[in-house]
């Protein structure tokens, strides 16, 4: 089968020939119709994660899918073949990931797709959607009367956790530069320019302080205890730098979680989350939308369709 794949970290993409992977008893085989890109896959790829986990060369890389399932293992009872699925694909090593026409994943990454969702959109929601949600609802456990900030808010997460943010009741205020601040107020979020001056912006709108926040971007995370209101302290939850957990919040990394997925799927289907697809390509083309995603500026997702 086709696969995308790097030899060493910083190595050239590949688009190459490898053996079709096995099944475990509790693993199911997806035929991969679409993936997506997320800042994570290139910084992994330049050995980001090295320290953390073991690393198998050559690499596949990506985390999120979604396609149909073609076999399953013997204690497999929740999927079947011919399910449409899609998932969160991170394993306890560096090695078979989601950029090949097939994919083996444990069955505890991936459940039925939105009905309403084509691939393409099905394969933008898990890792993006799964760490705005779970930031959210898990660890700054927003509610209704809340006032959250979110830093880099028109991003791939921050998309989603804006539209997750208001779903859950709260008002949202969201870091963008000045050309994204109408995608913003669509999704339902007030915009702000981050960078200098940003507590001065943010106080101007909520004079007392926001009541959360959830840092996407890590520019503007050492101002954040500043921004929070008196009676929030700490309320801060970071996906960049762990160094929050000294402010007295909490570094979060996205964990496979069907139960998550399977509340976004209804999320999607129901009208609550929509998905921006910034851009698309083919696998033979993952290196150009990994450029695409290092520039930093993209709004939504870039996706890859696999034939």
């Amino acid at each position: 089968m086709k696969a995308v794949t790097y030899a060493s970290f910083g190595g050239p993409l590949e688009l190459t020939e490898v053996d079709e992977p096995k099944v475990g008893p509790d693993w199911v085989l997806v035929r991969v119709l679409a993936s997506s890109v997320n800042p994570v896959d290139w910084k992994v790829a330049a050995g980001g994660l090295e320290p953390l986990l073991d690393t198998f060369f050559p690499v596949i890389p990506g985390w999120d899918v979604s396609g149909v399932v073609e076999a399953v293992g013997p204690a497999v009872t929740t999927l079947e073949p011919g399910d449409e699925v899609f998932g969160y694909l991170r394993k306890d090593a560096v090695h078979g990931g989601t950029l090949a026409e097939k994919v083996a994943a444990p069955v505890r990454t991936v459940t039925r797709k939105p009905a309403n969702a084509s691939f393409e959109e099905a394969a933008a929601i898990p890792l993006a959607g799964l760490t705005a949600f779970q930031c959210l609802v898990h660890t700054l456990e927003v509610a209704p009367g809340d006032t959250v900030l979110i830093h880099g808010a028109s991003g791939g997460v921050g998309s989603f956790a804006v539209q997750i943010a208001v779903s859950l009741g709260a008002r949202v205020i969201g870091t963008a530069s000045e050309g994204n601040h109408d995608y913003l107020r669509d999704l339902g979020a007030e915009p702000v320019e981050y960078g200098d001056g940003l507590v001065e912006r943010v106080r101007a709108i909520v004079p007392d302080g926001v009541t959360a926040v959830l840092d996407l971007h890590g520019s503007d995370l050492a101002v954040s205890p500043e921004l929070l209101a008196e009676s929030s302290a700490g309320r801060i939850a970071s996906i960049i730098d762990p160094g929050v957990n000294d402010m007295g919040g909490q570094y979060v990394f996205v964990t496979p979680d069907v139960d998550d997925l399977t509340e976004l799927a209804e999320l999607f289907d129901d009208g609550t989350i929509t998905v921006q697809i910034a851009a698309k390509f083919p696998l033979a083309e993952t290196q150009q939308a990994w450029e695409l995603s290092q520039d930093g500026h993209t709004r939504g997702k870039i996706v890859i369709t696999v034939p």
